[in-house]
């Protein structure tokens, strides 16, 4: 028999598990790292450099609206399938398998490759992200197991700052050990890559993919033993009765004000959010060139913030409730990235610096830093307000609609990226869609219950 501690534990290993896709795929390596292949190929077909790194943002963000839409469509109707059959671990596991393909199918993402080396990374990287959203939604359903109703917001934030410090930690080893700097081949602690990989063909930073799902593979496994579903008796899969169920929960979303407005407010800000986190690393080395290993220290920081934020925003959580903290961290976001639409090596909205110095460098680490401290408390305390609109019953199907009300965005909000960066020509103006998702998610975050329809 598991403890309930057991359960609780296993359930944090998720995030220490799933984090490297977000701080090292999406973000801190590898997103930076297809900017740089991507704009190599652009320059190599004629582009001059601003050109290149501009196209080589759009197809990034054109990518992720793909995966995006993969999700948008069919989140909802796994979520629903799940709770119709009473069974969340099994998809878990056939996800896990998405994730570990994905991530390391990576690896053959080298530098120099034709057009088709982009479209090969954006597939494998597509296909585990595309597990990592879809198990995602399965192990939040599984929280209202967990323990009892006013413990969530402290268990949500303890697993988000779990799993950031699993982030950091796997940040840490591939910029000690394995990510090369572009100028010198070394890593951030002066040697060669380990196992004897070729800095010149970029293995060490390519060996972030298969780090990747072998991190996940090993501490997947406490979750795995630990945590348990409760025992129910089988049901047959009817997919007719699944979608005929969500299509109920969504219509009758028109009587419950507080959910469909915080549904529509999580849609914009989170996605803005998960843009931010998408494009930082993109934007780092297309407006300050900055290279692997710089971003890579501008990801600990960041890193760390998070997750000291995390758990004071689950403390905060349950003294205030969700909604306070949700606000607040939005606001921060939207100074942030006023200051990085406005910023360039040489100035911040028309405040000089000097582009030798290190003061641009010193302001983009702040910004990284503020977009840890109040990305880790928003996101635990969205996952917490969304359980105060939800049973343990419909968890799975709510989370499901949870993941579409994100994915609606975002399949927008990297489209925006890539259509503004196209129009403009400029990384850095590409970005300023995002604080406009910002400000809707604030405005409607106004008609959300504190504590939710079911207290």
């Amino acid at each position: 028999m598991v403890s309930q501690k057991k359960r609780i534990w296993g359930w944090y290993f998720f995030d220490w598990a799933s984090q490297p896709y977000n701080t090292l795929l999406l973000t801190f390596i590898f997103g930076p790292y297809f900017a740089e292949v991507a704009s190599g190929y652009y320059l190599g077909v004629g582009l001059d450099a601003e050109a290149a790194k501009a196209e080589a943002q759009a197809y990034w963000g054109y990518g992720l609206t793909l995966c995006s839409l993969v999700i948008f469509f069919l989140a909802p109707i796994l979520g629903a399938v799940a709770d119709s059959t009473g069974r969340r671990l099994i998809w878990v596991w056939i996800f896990s398998i998405f994730y570990v393909v994905g991530a390391y199918g990576l690896w053959w993402v080298a530098p120099g490759g034709e057009a088709g080396m982009l479209v090969w990374a954006v597939f494998f990287f597509g296909l585990g992200f595309v597990g990592m959203e879809f198990a995602t939604i399965f192990t939040n359903a599984l929280m209202p197991t967990l323990s009892e109703h006013d413990d969530m917001g402290a268990i949500s934030g303890n697993g988000f700052a779990f799993g950031y410090l699993g982030g950091l930690i796997a940040l840490i080893i591939m910029l000690l050990l394995f990510a090369e700097s572009s100028k010198t081949g070394l890593t951030l602690l002066g040697i060669d890559p380990l196992f004897g990989l070729d800095a010149e063909a970029r293995e060490g930073t390519r060996a972030v993919g298969p780090f990747s799902a072998i991190w996940y593979a090993v501490f997947m496994v406490p979750f795995f033993l630990w945590v348990k579903e409760p025992k129910t008796a089988a049901q047959p899969l009817q997919i007719g009765a699944a979608l005929a169920s969500l299509s109920e929960l969504v219509a009758g979303l028109r009587f419950r004000k507080s959910l469909a407005s915080y549904l529509a407010s999580s849609l914009f800000y989170r996605d803005a959010l998960n843009a931010l986190y998408a494009f930082g690393g993109v934007y780092a080395y297309n407006v300050l060139e900055w290279e692997t290993i710089q971003i890579g220290v501008f990801g600990l920081l960041g890193a760390v913030t998070a997750m000291l934020a995390s758990w004071l925003g689950g403390g905060l959580d349950k003294r205030f409730g969700p909604k306070p903290v949700i606000a607040g961290s939005i606001i921060l976001l939207i100074v942030v990235c006023l200051v990085i639409v406005g910023m360039t090596r040489e100035s911040v909205w028309g405040i000089a610096m000097d582009p030798a110095s290190s003061t641009p460098d010193v302001v983009f680490y702040i910004c990284g830093a503020l977009i840890g401290a109040a990305g880790g408390p928003l996101q635990s305390a969205s996952r917490t307000m969304m359980l105060r609109h939800t049973t343990p019953e419909q968890a799975t199907e709510a989370f499901g609609l949870y993941a579409l009300s994100g994915k609606v965005a975002s399949f927008i909000s990297p489209l925006l990226i890539a259509v503004a960066t196209d129009m403009t020509g400029s990384a850095r103006l590409g970005i300023s869609p995002v604080i406009g998702l910002f400000l809707v998610g604030l405005i409607l975050l106004f008609w959300v219950k504190p504590r939710g329809e079911l207290a």
